[in-house]
């Protein structure tokens, strides 16, 4: 298994996987989940962009995984340090594949290029429902720090 960054070759497998990690959004939090079709444009502006990168696993000549992430700088507020974070924005595996650690080579591989491009940390979030995903993160070495809350109107 290789992991690399992705390019317009991957775009079909991609959005493979994408749809199977909506099929867990929309059954964790219907409320605010629907299965979306990701387009071509959606990957060229992450192609394109300076800040962000789609990392894959790929074994055999087939995309068995992959990570979008993203290197943002902290909010200009005056009680938060000037850091870097790289944001985990989406993380997938292919279902049958999965816990076979494709996933934490993953998060290995967006370690260091976060490290590369200057971060200080990682961030990602986590559906509270998804106690798999806590499980398989809290390994990786990730801690809650804040928990996000809301209400409707």
């Amino acid at each position: 298994m290789i992991i690399r960054i992705a390019d317009k070759e991957d775009i079909k497998d991609l959005q493979q996987l994408y749809y199977e990690l909506e099929n867990d959004a929309v059954r964790f939090q219907p409320e605010h989940f629907v299965h979306g079709q990701r387009d071509e444009e959606f990957f060229d502006g992450i192609f394109k962009a300076d800040n962000q990168d789609i990392l894959v696993a790929e074994q055999d000549g087939r995309i068995i995984g992959f990570a979008h992430v993203m290197i943002l700088d902290q909010k200009k507020v005056p009680c938060l340090k000037a850091e870097k974070v790289i944001y985990l924005q989406d993380l997938d595996v292919t279902e049958e594949l999965r816990s076979q650690g494709i996933g934490a080579k993953l998060i290995e591989a967006c370690k260091e290029y976060g490290k590369e491009k200057g971060a200080d940390f990682m961030r990602t979030q986590v559906f509270p429902q998804n106690t798999r995903g806590m499980k398989f993160y809290e390994k990786a070495g990730f801690s809650e720090k804040m928990k996000t809350i809301e209400t409707y109107l």
